[in-house]
């Protein structure tokens, strides 16, 4: 070979280097995961896992004892329900084939917002947890949580998410029941959670009634001797240490990639990955070790469903304005993990999306695709009367330009050729071993309950 082409050689060889070490230098690409990352850093006490996954999927934690934790956040349906909005207290079946109940028990409502997965939220940097950020680590407060609970949150919580489990319980639309049906939706309809007669304490008390249940917590927390120990917030400590071990994800094909094994992604994933930590800008929201930056946006999602009921109709979801009471916070909602994001659908704070590279495109384009929705893909059993709810805000003008207003996301031009790397990348989020998690399902429980829906 001349000196001539030798040279040119060397320089593309020198351009290639060079273009791939500034892009690892410069794309923010997060370092690998590790244990460190996660509050059970080491072995986590068996004995308090088991524990957890029987309350997880024990409908004794529901006031008229017919719905568990797991209904909504099931080994079956990825941690989810795969449903828009999930069908709560008096509804029947799992997942998608879940319905609206019937006779006197029949739903009254639909639970205004998705369900969240619950993949990796054992880690330490998520902090702030529901779509509005309600429940989040603060030092400030006694117990180290805000909360809807205020004061009236107990001490003792482990983390966030432990913190997290105290809420779904005292809901009348997800477990407690309607006032009049059970002491305690009475509670919960009062706002008793803690007092004498509370939420919480009704809930303690069957668990120590139930002697295999008081074993189990024995055996599981050191400051336990007897039935009398025994409190709600030892049982949310049980759930969240089965939900930080159990449903802990973090050997995805791209971690794999980030901790050396450059085969372990396809080309076309890689390109996707710089598009994502590049041009495409997905990581200006979707950023550090599992894809979110733990911050709230207004990026025009379509409402489904009568939200939490705010504004002058009734049928808006303020979002974080909830919790900060800043109208510039309206409909913003916490920036999801993308980790197993190819599992987790609908997606979207109400699951207005079905198709992943749907909800996908609407990020490039938002306004447009928020003002074309496509109706179809709401997942949600049909009952007239909850419909003529579901559809409420799609149908006002005034209400999709106030969320359409409120929008962040800037314009991106994107060709098919690039959609499909950069779905490619997306799709290597999810870890192969979260595909069949059946083996967290319980064949029994203390209680005695069906674990059927």
């Amino acid at each position: 070979m001349n000196q001539s082409k030798l040279a040119c050689l060397t320089i593309v060889v020198l351009c290639f280097v060079l273009s791939n070490s500034a892009f690892a230098r410069n794309s923010s690409l997060p370092s690998p995961v590790t244990d460190s990352d996660f509050y059970e850093d080491s072995q986590p006490n068996p004995a308090k896992v088991e524990l957890g996954k029987l309350l997880m999927f024990d409908k004794i934690l529901s006031g008229n004892m017919n719905i568990a934790c797991s209904t909504c956040h099931h080994g079956l349906t990825d941690t989810g329900d795969g449903l828009s909005l999930p069908v709560g207290e008096g509804g029947r079946g799992l997942g998608v084939v879940r319905d609206t109940g019937y006779g006197a028990d029949e739903v009254y409502e639909r639970v205004p917002r998705n369900a969240p997965p619950i993949f990796n939220l054992g880690a330490k940097e998520f902090q702030v947890l529901f779509h509005d950020g309600r429940v989040e680590v603060d030092a400030r407060q006694p117990t180290g949580f805000a909360s809807p609970a205020g004061n009236d949150l107990p001490e003792g919580l482990e983390n966030v998410l432990a913190a997290q489990a105290m809420f779904p319980v005292t809901s009348g639309t997800e477990m407690a029941g309607q006032a009049g049906e059970n002491p305690v939706a009475d509670a919960a309809a009062v706002g008793n959670l803690a007092g004498p007669g509370g939420v919480w304490e009704q809930l303690a008390d069957r668990l120590r009634a139930i002697p295999e249940y008081v074993a189990l917590f024995v055996d599981a927390f050191d400051h336990i001797s007897s039935a009398n120990d025994i409190t709600y917030v030892d049982a949310a400590n049980a759930i969240a240490a089965f939900e930080a071990k159990a449903w802990r994800f973090d050997n995805s094909p791209f971690d794999r990639y980030l901790r050396g094994e450059k085969k372990a992604m396809s080309a076309s994933a890689k390109k996707g990955m710089k598009l994502f930590y590049g041009s495409a800008g997905c990581s200006t929201c979707h950023s550090g070790k599992f894809q979110t930056d733990h911050d709230f946006h207004a990026i025009a999602m379509p409402q489904i469903g009568q939200g939490k009921g705010d504004g002058p109709t009734g049928y808006e979801d303020y979002g974080r304005e909830r919790v900060t009471g800043v109208t510039s916070d309206r409909f913003k909602f916490r920036t999801p993990t993308l980790r197993n994001v190819s599992l987790t659908g609908p997606w979207g704070h109400a699951g207005a999306y079905d198709s992943l590279e749907a909800v996908i495109r609407h990020h490039f384009d938002s306004v447009n695709s928020l003002m074309n929705y496509d109706r179809s893909q709401v997942v949600l059993p049909y009952r007239q009367d909850l419909q003529a709810h579901d559809y409420y805000v799609l149908d006002s003008p005034a209400l999709m330009n106030d969320i359409a207003s409120a929008n962040e996301l800037r314009r991106v031009s994107l060709k098919n050729k690039k959609m499909k790397q950069l779905l490619d990348f997306i799709n290597v989020l999810t870890d192969p071993s979260a595909i069949d998690i059946r083996h967290d399902v319980p064949r029994k429980v203390p209680s005695g309950l069906s674990l059927s829906n």
